[in-house]
């Protein structure tokens, strides 16, 4: 059976954005989603959907209920050339999925005038008081937060995917300059993996380091890969782009979102609508758009479905769809991003119909598992 919230545009405004909050509801009753990609809109958005207002990013909403890490993971397919050659193993970007820029409040200034941030106690106490800027003229501010509980929740879902892994952890902020908002990641983070991992990391002979952002932007680069990078949301955000990007393509990225309990996940393709595709589309131009990471995206939730359902033929099933979409690559079928890697952009090298080439391999490759 299978659960359907429409959060297109039209429906969210529809329903003031409604629609998003109940499909997370949804999620944490029934512990698995698989989200497609959505539109976050803009002015020039909001005049062409004529919404009545300029709705936030469902997913910083979505995640902002549920909670937890974004695991980032390229898909690798070994005739995609790398533009970062040196990666020759995986790199996972965990991104914490609460709080920062995706649920700040901004605003734009017009006048001169002071810019204060206040806290005011739940328990009547005295508060505080914070002067930002003394504005002159016009300009904009922000404010930002995240929780302790969020943070402890990232730290221990970050530490235990780097055992599962095998791989050594590293965590980045930028605490030299956000001395106590990013101070509070680094020490947190230090925490939990003494009190609660730091044995079992020496037992597996590797480590858990807090680094600069700039620091480690240089090191990943650097690096052969095999770790887990933990980010910030919007750190996260950027970074996995270039880490797609950099082994191939957008198009080739698993994204999951794994919540606090452990068993509750919403997967989904890590790129957006891409919507220079439809606009090409419209002006009834040819396009070539990837799916796999859509694919990877319903295999990885029903995997999971199949693991809490105790369903061995429905984790067999999506991971041999994710063996076929890899293996239909490499045997030389692949759509227009992933044959520019190879051949640049000559058009009898790429192919739209991808998933028509998947139906006889994947019986073949079914059939093979169950002899």
């Amino acid at each position: 059976e299978l659960k359907y919230y429409d959060l297109g545009l039209p429906c969210r405004d529809q329903t003031d954005d409604q629609v998003t909050i109940d499909s997370a509801i949804a999620t944490m009753k029934y512990n698995v989603a698989v989200k497609c990609a959505t539109i976050t809109p803009d002015e020039a958005r909001v005049d062409e959907f004529k919404l009545k207002k300029m709705w936030k990013s469902p997913n910083g909403s979505i995640r902002n209920i549920l909670g937890g890490t974004v695991f980032r993971e390229p898909i690798i397919c070994k005739n995609i050339p790398r533009l970062v050659p040196g990666w020759t193993q995986p790199i996972t970007i965990g991104r914490h999925a609460f709080g920062d820029q995706y649920r700040a409040t901004d605003f734009v200034i017009t006048k001169p005038g002071k810019f204060k941030m206040v806290f005011t106690p739940a328990d009547g106490s005295k508060g505080s008081e914070w002067e930002v800027f003394d504005f002159v003229s016009g300009g904009c501010g922000l404010g930002m937060y995240n929780t302790d509980e969020s943070i402890t929740g990232f730290a221990h879902s970050c530490f235990q995917y780097a055992i599962n892994k095998r791989w050594p952890l590293y965590m980045s902020t930028k605490n030299t300059i956000l001395k106590y908002y990013d101070g509070r990641f680094k020490d947190i983070f230090q925490e939990i993996f003494e009190e609660n991992y730091k044995p079992e990391f020496d037992r597996l002979k590797i480590w858990y380091e807090h680094r600069l952002i700039d620091d480690m932007v240089a090191q990943v680069l650097k690096s052969s890969g095999a770790f887990v990078w933990a980010c910030k949301n919007y750190d996260g955000d950027v970074q996995s782009d270039i880490l797609a990007q950099g082994f191939g393509s957008l198009g080739l990225m698993t994204s999951v979102l794994v919540c606090p309990d452990g068993k509750t996940i919403e997967a989904e393709a890590a790129h957006g609508t891409v919507t220079r595709h439809y606009r090409q589309h419209q002006r009834g131009r040819p396009t070539s758009t990837n799916p796999i990471a859509s694919i990877f995206a319903w295999t990885r939730g029903l995997e999971h479905r199949g693991k809490l359902d105790g369903n061995p033929d429905l984790i067999r099933f999506s991971q041999t769809l994710e063996r076929v979409c890899v293996e239909i690559v490499e045997s030389g079928v692949m759509t227009k991003d992933l044959a520019g890697c190879i051949h640049g952009l000559q058009r009898s090298y790429f192919k739209q119909p991808i998933l028509f080439s998947l139906g006889a391999p994947l019986g073949l490759g079914l059939s093979s598992v169950k002899g």
